[in-house]
């Protein structure tokens, strides 16, 4: 979904990134209506550009949630776990891209077939990651937890 590319919420400041300028308008006007704009900071801007930025800043979080451009997922993991605190929460969604990620790929829409090999390349990368301790959930089309070791 387009409206979920580069979608960052990083948890304990609340603050939330997103690069769709209409997604980011559509959600500022509910954050807006429940009366919580004064208690999250809404990023209209590239997700690795702002990660660099709260990286440089030297933010710290307690949880992290990813659900932005797959291809760059392996990018998004090495900024977070520089600003999700040691025993934070990093979590990823459709890390099982539809359950595509367990069939061949003839099997998988031609569309999706990038997805998938850039999900089964960034899950293969987790499983050997010795920093967090990983949790696969099959809810919908899939979610990993990380929880920061190191």
């Amino acid at each position: 979904m387009s409206c979920l590319r580069n979608f960052v919420k990083l948890q304990s400041k609340n603050m939330a990134i997103y690069i769709d300028k209409e997604a980011y308008e559509v959600g500022l006007e509910f954050i807006k209506k429940a009366g919580v704009d004064h208690k999250i900071n809404f990023i209209h801007s590239d997700g690795i550009k702002a990660l660099d930025q709260l990286v440089k800043d030297k933010k710290e979080f307690d949880f992290a949630f990813a659900d932005a451009d797959k291809s760059n997922y392996v990018n998004f993991h090495e900024r977070l776990l520089k600003l999700v605190k040691v025993g934070g929460i990093i979590a990823f969604d459709n890390t099982l891209w539809f359950g595509f990620v367990a069939e061949d790929e003839e099997g998988v829409p031609e569309h999706m077939r990038e997805y998938r090999k850039a999900l089964i390349e960034f899950n293969k990368k987790l499983a050997l990651d010795t920093r967090v301790e990983v949790s696969q959930i099959s809810i919908g089309d899939g979610v990993t937890l990380c929880r920061r070791l190191v």
